[in-house]
């Protein structure tokens, strides 16, 4: 990679934000940034009291008691006694460095590898989950979480080991403290052991509160709502640092939430998964102010949240909670209160939608509910408005809709750090099964072909030129040559289809066109293509299951795929690919790769059988 395209993705990313950056770590290196110099001790053992108002009519997920389904798939035993806290999930090996100050640690050389198999403990699900058992009849719970709590701040001192390295992961920790307060009746008068826990959090987040700014994602959302949060709880236990924390989480989310959601509610992050996590974040920051009777937030947070609520109302089948796998995902689930598959996102959206828009998003019962019963809010049975199609010109998304059939066509606007490339990706699905998907992030931290494969051409139904990526790849979070696509156009005017089509040329020169028309009976992806030099490859990145190709038709089950060429063929084979639905789990798919050796066009037609 040139040092121009190098140098115009740092610009891009804003120099204030490189600057940032930048001091954090010099600070760090030479010792004098504040975070530095923090100390702390705790010393707790009684967090939560028994002075509890049991609600035996809720239902409190079983997950914690026996076993815990990490990262939403993993399954792991658990025992009364609290489980190793510095350990890969996955390989039993210890990460080390529990008596070394986080900033001493490295973030991607650890010896566990994936760093994000040892937080996965420290997130503290278990906590909000032991706490609806409580409340719900098992007296025993509420022993086992001071307990647990009690063994894990003896286990993790004050800013020392991995589990203090990142301010969003301590960040998720004093929410789910904050909720379970919440849940025990006890966030009104928190006690002295749970104050120290969070004020420890707290001065762990506020140093470093600029780095995370500068990365505009979530990780801003999470430490100032931790902030705004935590920051209220102490306030309310008489701390007087509590007050100032508040302040400063509240100005923080405003400048956050305006900043990151765009007008159209796409977020600056391409990931359902985050896209979630933000939106989850959001609505505890509501529901913590509403209970504290708090002042409210300015009318344009209410908007952009508002906004942020609606783009995921639309992406999500209401059937089975699923939507496309767009983006990163690490499986963040910030409020685990119904023990939902962490894929069925109707929890949020309920739970959003009564929030922000005081109305219902499913009028059938089901556990997307369970979110409105644990918080307490009961909105009116009036159900949002979802339109068969909508195009998110801001974030580059446009949801086709007619008959059985729901596209996704993911077009670029980036304007925020990209770090997949999808453009002109499509996601297409019958009713509730997405036949032809996308391949998910697998890993943050795993070996080069996987870290290369999920995020890359490979892993999206798009073409690729040349075995080149659509954007070259600059750090293991940052590309270069950024895409912003020409020649949109959206017309859902017509009963009989809906189309969208958009075009890009990348930094080598090579150029794609792509029009997608839905109708009743069909789907018709138009793909023209030029400016490469060897070859080009267009995928279709299948459903599993079993496929057949005959000549230039690809049958399956209840799909047929047909392939209508102006040019000639070169090679159109099945070959298998990846999917990871899961954070740290990969599955094969068979993928069907069509390739050419000179510019053309190239039509898909797709029927069900």
């Amino acid at each position: 990679m040139t040092f121009k395209l190098k140098f115009d993705a740092y610009r891009r990313l804003g120099l204030a934000n490189i600057f940032k950056v930048a001091m954090y770590r010099l600070g760090l290196r030479t010792g004098l940034h504040p975070a530095v110099k923090l100390r702390y001790d705790f010393t707790g053992t009684e967090f939560f009291t028994p002075n509890i108002a049991e609600r035996k009519n809720l239902q409190a997920p079983d997950f914690w008691r026996h076993s815990a389904l990490l990262f939403g798939w993993k399954s792991f035993p658990i025992q009364d006694s609290p489980p190793r806290w510095h350990f890969n999930l996955f390989t039993g090996q210890e990460a080390g460095g529990e008596d070394q100050p986080w900033w001493q640690l490295s973030d991607f050389s650890l010896p566990v590898g994936d760093i994000k198999t040892v937080w996965e403990l420290s997130r503290m699900d278990w906590v909000v989950a032991m706490a609806q058992q409580s409340v719900a009849g098992d007296s025993a719970q509420l022993t086992r979480l001071n307990s647990w709590l009690t063994h894990w701040s003896q286990q993790n001192p004050a800013f020392m080991g991995s589990n203090w390295k990142c301010g969003q992961e301590a960040s998720i920790r004093v929410m789910h403290l904050a909720l379970a307060a919440r849940i025990l009746g006890q966030d009104a008068s928190p006690s002295s052991d749970l104050l120290v826990l969070v004020e420890g959090h707290l001065a762990r987040i506020h140093p470093t509160l600029s780095y995370a700014m500068a990365q505009d994602n979530n990780h801003g959302t999470s430490e100032a709502a931790a902030l705004f949060i935590g920051g209220s709880l102490l306030e309310a236990g008489g701390v007087d640092k509590g007050a100032a924390w508040a302040r400063d989480g509240r100005h923080w989310l405003e400048n956050r939430v305006q900043k990151l959601i765009e007008p159209d509610g796409s977020f600056s992050q391409h990931s359902l998964n985050y896209h979630r996590l933000l939106l989850d974040t959001l609505c505890l920051v509501e529901a913590w102010r509403l209970w504290l009777n708090l002042p409210a937030f300015s009318r344009e947070f209410d908007g952009r949240a508002q906004a942020a609520t609606q783009w995921l109302f639309h992406l999500i089948d209401p059937e089975s909670g699923h939507g496309p796998n767009l983006g990163d995902s690490d499986g963040a689930n910030l409020l685990p209160l119904s023990g939902a598959d962490c894929r069925d996102f109707r929890p949020t959206v309920q739970l959003a939608m009564a929030l922000f828009f005081r109305q219902r998003a499913y009028t059938q019962s089901g556990p997307h509910d369970l979110h409105l019963d644990w918080l307490g809010f009961d909105p009116p049975a009036t159900l949002a408005e979802k339109t068969q199609c909508k195009h998110f010109s801001d974030g580059g998304y446009s949801v086709l809709r007619l008959g059985p059939w729901m596209a996704l066509f993911r077009f670029p606007k980036d304007r925020f750090r990209p770090r997949h490339c999808d453009a002109l990706h499509l996601d297409l699905w019958i009713g509730s099964q997405n036949i032809l998907m996308d391949g998910g992030s697998y890993s943050y931290n795993t070996q080069a072909p996987w870290l290369e494969y999920f995020p890359g051409n490979s892993g999206h139904n798009t073409m690729e030129f040349d075995g080149h990526d659509q954007m070259p790849v600059v750090s293991r979070f940052l590309r270069g040559a950024w895409l912003n696509a020409s020649g949109v156009r959206f017309d859902s005017s017509s009963a009989e289809n809906v189309l969208v089509e958009a075009n890009y040329t990348d930094w080598l020169g090579c150029f794609h066109a792509r029009r997608v028309v839905v109708e009743m009976e069909r789907v018709l992806v138009e793909d023209s293509f030029s400016g490469f030099q060897r070859r080009a490859i267009l995928r279709w990145r299948l459903q599993p299951g079993q496929w057949k190709l005959e000549g230039s038709v690809l049958k399956g089950d209840e799909l047929e795929l047909s392939i209508h060429a102006d040019g000639e063929i070169k090679r159109m084979e099945i070959v298998e690919g990846w999917q990871s639905q899961y954070y740290m789990q990969k599955t094969p798919l068979p993928v069907l790769e069509i390739e050419f050796h000179s510019s053309g066009s190239v039509t898909t037609e797709i029927r069900k059988l």
